[in-house]
């Protein structure tokens, strides 16, 4: 009876050390995340305060709209990062729960044990069969071994019992951290919702400002809001970083019949060697070929990011990509996640899109790429 207790136990110690790891991991993404959001908010409260300061000056309209552009920019990626929170906590509540009722189950099992245990002893005792047991020896030595075997059996039931208030303070324990997790998943729930509801109003004051513009102003918005994204790292740099790279030689300027970047995604503008690709919220961006990341810099006016992969001494790039899957000098197959895509304003209409600008380099500066020739068919 003694060894089936105890792997019992040993199973449920085991199964509670498994999930007290995944938990501590989850944890501190949980806690890296809840960094992020504090990070955007008090940015997002700078930007307010500016756009506050500008509407009381003589600032320009087109100054005030590039303002609440960016606060949209801002407001989106906030609650984006407040989703991800809320993922986890939702991964965490089910980890958690389903610890809770393993080891509410373990104590179902021990206290049945125990019952069984008490039940034997009360019957035996009742039934005088411990004297009966003892004085039916055949001499000392076995009435001696029977009188441990007894004592062992009333040192079991007290360990029993011991592992069964162990068990009861653990399943409290991780009910009351349930019911945390739960008030803090509600908790991110009503920041998103509050979030997305100043995201249409700060959409509703930039469509109020953009139609005060004239067609050159927001010609003129358009492009600054273009510059911002560029990309932060001079293309010239990176080619030294290509030379000699073996990974994705294959890559030519002939190359073409490549999958676009962005997982269901669609072009909406070809411009020579770049192309805006658009796609849904949280689609991933791909590496169009077999390569090697050589620089991931994070764009610090919009707070994307922007990466690039060396094919051979070819350069591809992505910008404004809203999370990053890949790091520096990482090998990548073709079509291989490099992260997803950022969130971006349109400057003449004010609606939040999702899009990467990609472009293609040739390791002769000379050599005009076409971003176009990539995705024929």
């Amino acid at each position: 009876m003694k060894p089936r207790f105890s792997k019992i136990r040993i199973l449920s110690l085991l199964l509670l050390f498994l999930v007290v790891g995944a938990s501590a991991q989850n944890d501190q993404k949980i806690a890296e995340q809840r960094k992020a959001i504090a990070a955007l908010e008090k940015k997002i409260a700078a930007e307010e305060a500016q756009i506050s300061k500008l509407k009381k000056g003589r600032a320009t309209t087109e100054e005030r709209a590039r303002r609440l552009a960016r606060q949209i920019e801002s407001r989106n990626q906030l609650i984006t990062e407040n989703e991800r929170e809320a993922a986890l906590l939702r991964e965490e509540i089910v980890r958690t729960n389903g610890v809770a009722d393993s080891l509410q189950q373990a104590l179902d099992k021990n206290r049945e044990q125990y019952r069984q245990l008490a039940r034997e002893a009360y019957r035996n005792y009742r039934q005088n069969n411990y004297l009966s047991y003892l004085f039916s020896s055949s001499d000392f030595t076995q009435m001696a071994r029977r009188l441990a075997a007894m004592r062992e059996m009333a040192a079991l039931r007290e360990r029993k019992l011991k592992h069964i208030s162990e068990l009861q303070g653990e399943v409290s324990a991780e009910r009351e951290k349930l019911d945390g997790q739960k008030r803090s998943l509600d908790s991110v729930t009503r920041r998103a919702t509050n979030q997305r509801e100043r995201l249409k109003r700060d959409a509703s004051a930039a469509k109020k400002e953009i139609k005060n513009l004239s067609q050159r102003e927001k010609r003129a918005l358009q492009r600054k809001m273009e510059q911002e994204q560029q990309l932060s790292v001079a293309i010239s740099e990176l080619r030294k970083l290509t030379r000699g790279n073996k990974e994705g030689a294959s890559f030519s300027a002939g190359t073409s019949g490549l999958n676009l970047p962005v997982a269901h995604g669609k072009v909406k503008r070809y411009k020579g060697n770049m192309a805006e690709i658009t796609g849904p919220k949280g689609a991933a961006v791909r590496s169009i070929y077999e390569g090697k990341v050589v620089e991931i810099k994070q764009n610090r006016i919009t707070a994307k990011y922007d990466v690039f992969v060396a094919h051979g001494e070819y350069i591809t790039s992505y910008a404004n990509m809203g999370t990053v899957a890949v790091k520096k000098e990482q090998k990548v197959a073709k079509n291989q996640p490099l992260g997803t895509v950022g969130a971006s304003v349109n400057a003449t209409t004010m609606d939040t899109e999702y899009k990467i600008v990609f472009g293609v380099y040739s390791p002769n500066p000379k050599e005009e790429m076409s971003a176009a020739q990539c995705f024929k068919k």
